[in-house]
C-alpha cells in the first residue's frame, strides 16, 4: 500500500506545472548564489546543485502536507484595493482582525517568508549546514512566488476572466522561452535588509499592482489573434505539447514591457539579500568549516515549521 501511495505522489509531481516552473525556481536559487559575499560562497557554492534541484520542494509538499498550499499565495484583492492598508502587516494583528482560518483560506505567503527568515537565522546561529541549505532552498521558493503577480490575486489562473492557463504562460512559458538568450541577470550584490517585513510586503504590493496589466494585456492580444496563431504544438520536456505559440509569447512579453524579466531579477536579488540578512543577523558565523557531507538533506518532521506528512492532497490553489 505504501508503495502505491509513493508511486502516486511521484506521478503527480511529474505532471504538475509548478509556480515559476521548474526552470524559473531553479534559476532564481542558482543566480542568487552568485550575489553572495565570499564568506557565504564557501558553503553555498558547493551546494549549488541542491539549491537548484530542491527549489521546487515546497510545491511538491502540497501533495503531502495539508497546510502547505496557503504558503504560496495571498489574495490581496480580498482585502480591498491598493495599497491594501486595511490588512495588518504583523501576523498577530492580522489574526486579531480576520482570524487564522480566514487568513489561511486567502493565503499567508508574506508571513511564511518572514517565518522562514527566522528559521534560517537560527540555523546560521547553530551553524547547522544541513538546515541552512535546506531552509535556503525553501525560502528561495517562497520569495520567488511573492514576485509573481497572479500569486497575489484570487483570479490566480484567469479563471474569472476566461483566461485559463495564463498563470503558466506568464511564469513558465515566457522564462523558458526568453531567459537564456534574451534576458539579463547581471545585477548588484546582495545587501542587508533593515526591515524584512516592510521589504517583502513591498514586493507583494508590487506584484498585486501588476495583476491588471498581466490580465488585460493578454486579453487584448488574444482578442486580435486568430486561435491557430495563439497556440502551437512544440517540443518540450521530451513531449510534443500544445502551448502558447512563440510569436504570440514574444508579443505578450513586449506588451508587458519586460515585466517578467524584471520580476525575476527582483526575486533573485531578494533571495540573495534574505540569505545574507539571515547570516548577518546570526552574527556572521564562519561557514568555511561547515559541510553538508554526503548525508541527504531531508525535511525535519519535528521542527518548528510544522513540517509533517499527509497523504491527502491539500486544499488550495494549483499553479496551472
Amino acid at each position: 500500500m505504501a508503495r502505491i501511495v509513493i508511486a502516486t505522489i511521484l506521478l503527480a509531481w511529474s505532471q504538475e506545472v509548478y509556480c515559476w516552473g521548474f526552470y524559473g525556481h531553479r534559476l532564481i536559487n542558482e543566480y542568487a548564489i552568485y550575489l553572495l559575499p565570499p564568506k557565504m560562497l564557501v558553503l553555498y557554492k558547493p551546494s549549488l546543485e541542491y539549491l537548484r534541484e530542491h527549489a521546487v520542494d515546497a510545491d511538491k509538499r502540497r501533495y503531502i502536507l495539508a497546510t502547505e498550499a496557503p504558503r504560496h499565495f495571498i489574495d490581496m484583492d480580498h482585502y480591498g484595493t491598493l495599497p491594501f492598508q486595511g490588512l495588518p502587516r504583523r501576523w498577530e494583528d492580522a489574526v486579531n482582525k480576520y482570524g487564522t482560518d480566514s487568513l489561511q483560506a486567502h493565503g499567508i505567503l508574506p508571513w511564511r517568508i518572514l517565518q522562514m527568515l527566522g528559521a534560517l537565522t537560527r540555523a546560521f546561529r547553530d551553524k547547522n549546514a544541513l538546515d541552512i541549505i535546506r531552509l535556503s532552498a525553501d525560502i528561495g521558493h517562497y520569495i520567488g512566488d511573492a514576485h509573481v503577480p497572479l500569486h497575489t490575486s484570487s483570479n490566480h489562473n484567469g479563471q474569472k476572466t476566461g483566461q485559463h492557463g495564463i498563470h503558466a504562460f506568464w511564469e513558465s512559458r515566457l522564462p523558458e522561452l526568453l531567459a537564456e538568450n534574451e534576458w539579463d541577470f547581471f545585477m548588484e550584490k546582495a545587501a542587508y535588509v533593515d526591515n524584512p517585513s516592510q521589504f517583502i510586503w513591498g514586493s507583494i504590493i508590487e506584484s498585486a499592482a501588476a495583476v491588471d496589466s498581466v490580465l488585460l494585456l493578454e486579453a487584448a492580444l488574444s482578442a486580435q489573434t486568430q486561435p491557430d496563431q495563439k497556440y502551437s504544438y512544440e517540443w518540450r520536456n521530451q513531449q510534443v505539447l500544445r502551448q502558447y505559440a512563440t510569436k504570440y509569447s514574444k508579443k505578450y512579453n513586449q506588451l508587458l514591457n519586460g515585466m517578467v524579466e524584471k520580476r525575476l531579477r527582483k526575486a533573485i536579488y531578494t533571495v540573495a539579500s534574505f540569505w545574507y540578512t539571515a547570516w548577518v543577523n546570526a552574527g556572521q558565523p564562519d561557514l568555511s568549516g561547515l559541510t553538508t557531507g554526503s548525508t541527504p538533506l531531508m525535511v525535519n518532521q519535528t521542527d518548528s515549521l510544522d513540517f509533517y506528512w499527509r497523504r491527502q492532497p491539500p486544499k488550495g490553489k494549483s499553479c496551472e
